[in-house]
Protein backbone atom coordinates (compact mmCIF):
# COMPACT_ATOMS: atom_id res chain seq x y z
CA UNK A 1 0.00 0.00 0.00
CA UNK A 2 1.05 2.89 -0.87
CA UNK A 3 2.56 6.00 2.16
CA UNK A 4 0.10 9.06 1.42
CA UNK A 5 2.23 11.99 2.26
CA UNK A 6 3.84 13.29 -1.26
CA UNK A 7 7.95 13.47 -0.29
CA UNK A 8 10.68 15.85 -1.72
CA UNK A 9 14.46 14.92 -1.62
CA UNK A 10 16.77 18.11 -1.02
CA UNK A 11 19.87 16.82 -2.03
CA UNK A 12 22.45 17.62 -4.14
CA UNK A 13 24.63 14.22 -4.34
CA UNK A 14 22.97 12.24 -7.35
CA UNK A 15 24.30 9.08 -5.71
CA UNK A 16 21.83 10.27 -2.50
CA UNK A 17 19.11 10.98 -4.43
CA UNK A 18 18.94 7.55 -6.86
CA UNK A 19 19.32 5.86 -3.39
CA UNK A 20 17.05 7.40 -1.41
CA UNK A 21 14.54 7.49 -3.89
CA UNK A 22 14.90 3.78 -4.22
CA UNK A 23 14.41 3.08 -0.90
CA UNK A 24 11.15 5.46 -0.66
CA UNK A 25 10.30 3.06 -3.92
CA UNK A 26 10.84 -0.61 -2.11
CA UNK A 27 10.10 1.03 1.28
CA UNK A 28 6.76 2.86 1.21
CA UNK A 29 6.22 2.63 -2.18
CA UNK A 30 6.59 6.07 -3.02
CA UNK A 31 6.66 7.00 -6.83
CA UNK A 32 7.74 9.85 -7.55
CA UNK A 33 9.63 11.19 -5.18
CA UNK A 34 10.65 14.93 -6.39
CA UNK A 35 13.67 15.84 -6.35
CA UNK A 36 15.50 19.49 -5.46
CA UNK A 37 19.29 19.73 -6.52
CA UNK A 38 19.67 22.57 -3.37
CA UNK A 39 17.87 24.12 -1.02
CA UNK A 40 17.04 27.00 -3.59
CA UNK A 41 15.39 24.58 -5.63
CA UNK A 42 13.69 22.87 -2.91
CA UNK A 43 11.89 26.11 -1.73
CA UNK A 44 10.83 26.74 -4.86
CA UNK A 45 9.25 23.92 -5.32
CA UNK A 46 7.29 24.43 -1.76
CA UNK A 47 6.04 27.86 -2.47
CA UNK A 48 4.73 25.93 -6.18
CA UNK A 49 3.19 23.02 -4.40
CA UNK A 50 1.90 24.68 -1.34
CA UNK A 51 -1.30 22.68 -2.00
CA UNK A 52 0.29 19.49 -0.85
CA UNK A 53 -0.21 17.87 2.14
CA UNK A 54 0.87 16.80 4.04
CA UNK A 55 5.10 16.61 2.53
CA UNK A 56 7.83 14.97 3.92
CA UNK A 57 11.12 16.69 3.19
CA UNK A 58 14.64 14.86 3.42
CA UNK A 59 17.03 17.34 3.83
CA UNK A 60 20.87 17.12 3.21
CA UNK A 61 22.86 20.00 5.18
CA UNK A 62 26.08 20.31 2.81
CA UNK A 63 24.74 21.24 -0.25
CA UNK A 64 25.65 24.07 -3.01
CA UNK A 65 23.85 27.55 -3.73
CA UNK A 66 21.50 27.19 -0.40
CA UNK A 67 22.63 24.57 2.49
CA UNK A 68 20.14 22.59 4.21
CA UNK A 69 20.70 25.66 7.49
CA UNK A 70 19.75 28.10 5.06
CA UNK A 71 17.00 26.51 4.04
CA UNK A 72 15.66 25.66 7.36
CA UNK A 73 15.90 29.26 7.67
CA UNK A 74 13.67 30.09 4.77
CA UNK A 75 11.49 27.81 5.91
CA UNK A 76 10.77 29.49 9.48
CA UNK A 77 9.46 32.56 6.85
CA UNK A 78 6.68 30.08 5.48
CA UNK A 79 3.00 30.92 6.75
CA UNK A 80 2.27 28.34 9.35
CA UNK A 81 -0.46 26.73 7.79
CA UNK A 82 2.16 25.66 5.21
CA UNK A 83 4.65 25.06 7.60
CA UNK A 84 2.03 23.02 9.84
CA UNK A 85 1.92 20.33 6.54
CA UNK A 86 5.31 19.49 6.80
CA UNK A 87 7.87 17.31 7.89
CA UNK A 88 11.58 17.73 7.69
CA UNK A 89 14.10 14.64 7.97
CA UNK A 90 17.84 15.47 7.96
CA UNK A 91 20.30 13.40 6.09
CA UNK A 92 23.80 13.81 6.79
CA UNK A 93 26.89 12.14 6.51
CA UNK A 94 28.61 14.56 8.55
CA UNK A 95 30.82 14.10 11.88
CA UNK A 96 30.41 17.93 12.95
CA UNK A 97 28.90 17.29 16.70
CA UNK A 98 28.03 21.23 16.57
CA UNK A 99 26.21 20.74 12.92
CA UNK A 100 24.43 17.48 14.32
CA UNK A 101 23.42 19.69 18.01
CA UNK A 102 22.47 22.56 15.17
CA UNK A 103 20.34 20.45 13.17
CA UNK A 104 18.65 18.22 16.56
CA UNK A 105 17.91 21.35 18.45
CA UNK A 106 15.57 22.84 15.13
CA UNK A 107 12.27 23.06 16.18
CA UNK A 108 11.18 22.27 12.69
CA UNK A 109 13.41 18.93 12.16
CA UNK A 110 11.67 15.80 13.39
CA UNK A 111 14.65 13.43 13.00
CA UNK A 112 18.44 13.27 12.28
CA UNK A 113 19.61 9.99 10.00
CA UNK A 114 23.14 9.24 9.08
CA UNK A 115 23.59 8.20 5.81
CA UNK A 116 23.62 5.92 4.08
CA UNK A 117 19.96 4.85 6.43
CA UNK A 118 18.68 1.71 6.51
CA UNK A 119 15.43 0.81 4.90
CA UNK A 120 14.20 -0.34 8.61
CA UNK A 121 14.97 3.38 9.88
CA UNK A 122 12.56 4.43 6.81
CA UNK A 123 9.79 1.87 7.20
CA UNK A 124 10.05 2.68 11.59
CA UNK A 125 9.24 6.08 11.08
CA UNK A 126 6.51 6.38 8.11
CA UNK A 127 5.06 2.77 8.87
CA UNK A 128 4.90 2.01 12.43
CA UNK A 129 2.38 5.44 13.03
Amino acid sequence: MPYKSQFIIIEDNLIDQFVTKKLLKKGLDINPAYIANNGKEGMNWILKNQNLNPLIILLDIQMPVMNGFEFLEEFDRLPEDVKEKIEIFVLSSTLDSDEIKKVKENKYVTDFWNKPFRLEILKNAFLSA
